[in-house]
């Protein structure tokens, strides 16, 4: 069941949804909803079968952020 809530907003924030909801084709409404409804999800709850599998894998590994950036640039660069 949908209910409605109120909320205040500064007037510019408001204007600048309106025109980001807009160009995304979703209401404001729906846009509320989803990040609410990221923010009490789970983290990974709403992962994809083959993302689950795959989330932890490279746990404990000396892998640096950096390391990665360098193995993609080499491959597709």
């Amino acid at each position: 069941m949908k209910s409605k809530l109120t909320l205040r907003i500064e007037e510019e924030l408001i204007n600048k949804i309106k025109q980001f909801s807009k160009e995304k084709g979703y209401s404001v409404s729906k846009l509320v909803e989803n990040y609410f409804k990221s923010l009490t999800t789970e983290k990974g709850e709403e992962l994809t079968p083959t993302v689950k599998k795959l989330k932890g894998l490279l746990k404990n590994t000396q892998v640096k952020e950096e390391d990665y950036k360098k193995h993609l640039e080499d491959k597709y660069l």
